[in-house]
């Protein structure tokens, strides 16, 4: 269905078609076919990893294992220094070579001549998450992103048991690691398991860091910080293709995929279903541009 539209000038010039889920109240579109949630995973993902014996320095690096970070120099040394506690360095990662996601963190650095790095790799918090965790266990280092290594079938029975549904399709994510289908009402149904669980779980302690320390979770300015630090008690995770996620405890949770994997439609959507919730979000516009000046808007129409 139609969930948000392209205004240039007062004309709509396009649309975007997706499905939103909204836990507790009916939803729009097809909300139980499996997707993949991308880094809307991400969280879940954290959860298995403290299920199978992670044990952080600090929780504060739980909201960096949960990011798509933006690639800042405190995002980087934080993965340098998860990395570092598990007696591993950069190369260990398997992630891509990449530059820093937030752009004014990839033009300083290539400012100053920098080349794609792994460790730049938005998915890069993960990835040391990951061998921490292999390191812990004993676990084969070089195979940790093989989907029969011990380490993705204990992240694949973390996000069946979240989301309350059995995984219905294996894929490659773009940093190279496993995928794991699921629908969108299994994805807004684990993220609210994250914010109601009892203090001390491993669930509530992957909201709870993403809630103390946003700027881990995304970046200086990015629309995931900006909610999370403006809404009282909300965790929400952007990811690839059009994806999005959100929960508060008490309110409920949604989750959505825009179809053709825009990203530009992804906030007005969430805003919109997070407003459905009764929740008070700042306005985050997403702007139309004509030579040079705001001339429309993208905005959700359910």
């Amino acid at each position: 269905m139609i969930v948000a539209e392209v205004v240039r000038s007062g004309f709509v010039e396009s649309v975007h078609h997706g499905v939103v889920a909204i836990h507790g109240q009916p939803g729009f579109g097809d909300v139980d076919t499996p997707f993949f949630p991308r880094s809307s995973n991400k969280p879940l993902q954290t959860v298995g990893l403290l299920t199978a014996g992670l044990v952080p320095r600090e929780e504060a690096d739980l909201a960096l294992v949960s990011a798509s970070h933006d690639g800042e120099p405190f995002h980087v040394e934080r993965v340098r220094a998860i990395l570092a506690a598990a007696g591993l360095g950069p190369e260990a990662l398997r992630c891509p070579a990449d530059l820093p996601l937030g752009e004014t963190a990839q033009r300083d650095w290539l400012r100053g001549g920098g080349e794609p790095e792994r460790i730049l790799m938005n998915c890069s918090g993960k990835h040391a998450g990951f061998l921490a965790t292999c390191v812990v266990n004993g676990w084969p280092l070089e195979s940790y992103l093989e989907v029969d290594h011990p380490l993705q079938k204990a992240l694949a029975d973390a996000v069946s048991r979240l989301s309350g549904e059995p995984i219905a399709a294996l894929g490659v994510d773009g940093c190279g690691a496993p995928i794991f289908a699921i629908s969108p009402n299994g994805l807004a149904r684990a993220f609210l398991h994250l914010v109601e669980a009892e203090p001390g779980t491993p669930e509530r302690r992957v909201a709870d860091a993403m809630r103390a320390h946003p700027e881990l979770v995304a970046g200086t300015g990015s629309e995931d910080t900006v909610l999370m630090g403006a809404v009282p008690g909300l965790i929400v995770k952007r990811g690839a293709d059009g994806v999005h996620a959100a929960a508060v405890a008490g309110a409920g949770a949604v989750a959505l995929k825009i179809s053709d994997g825009s990203a530009r439609a992804r906030v007005p959507v969430l805003l919109a279903a997070l407003r459905r919730l009764g929740l008070d979000v700042p306005d985050l516009p997403e702007v139309v541009l004509g030579g040079g000046r705001p001339v429309g808007e993208v905005r959700a129409v359910f």
